[in-house]
């Protein structure tokens, strides 16, 4: 695949992720709802690996602009990590339920471990509330994600 098909496609997906981050979410506590735009990430880490973890965290430093005004340092660097991490293991992977472990593990270490983690020192947060409410988030966050990653195996690329 060219290097234009492949940036084309990502911003595709970066817009497909800040769309629907704005479409329905679920609310489970407090501040904290689902995020469909996993939904494009995931699906998007498995058709094209690396380049999409931009996907997810552009889609994300984007939806939360525009949504609430603020950068969201956090999230991008879970993002980050569930973007290499799943793009790094899903190649090798070729059994479905190994890539839904795979794609649920990084979900929680990415969100509920590494953005707590990080919202905790920059802001000086309490750790144990962060860790709490990150576990919450990453929960809401994997219904999305592993749908993505489920319907990416219906969706065949044609590749010049």
């Amino acid at each position: 695949m060219s290097n234009t098909k492949r940036l084309t496609y990502m911003g595709l997906g970066v817009a497909l992720y800040v769309v629907l981050s704005f479409t329905v979410k679920i609310p489970i506590l407090a501040h904290i709802r689902t995020e469909p735009g996993y939904i494009a990430f995931g699906l998007f880490l498995c058709l094209f690996g690396y380049p999409a973890t931009s996907v997810g965290v552009l889609g994300c430093i984007i939806a939360n602009l525009l949504y609430s005004g603020t950068f969201p340092i956090g999230w991008a660097l879970g993002q980050l990590f569930i973007g290499l991490t799943c793009s790094w293991a899903f190649p090798r992977l070729k059994n479905m339920a190994a890539k839904m472990a795979v794609g649920f593990l990084s979900v929680m270490i990415g969100i509920a471990l590494i953005k707590s983690l990080s919202e905790s020192i920059l802001f000086n947060l309490p750790l144990g509330v962060k860790l709490v409410r990150g576990a919450v988030a990453a929960l809401a966050d994997t219904v999305p994600f592993l749908a993505g990653i489920l319907l990416s195996s219906q969706i065949k690329l044609q590749t010049e």
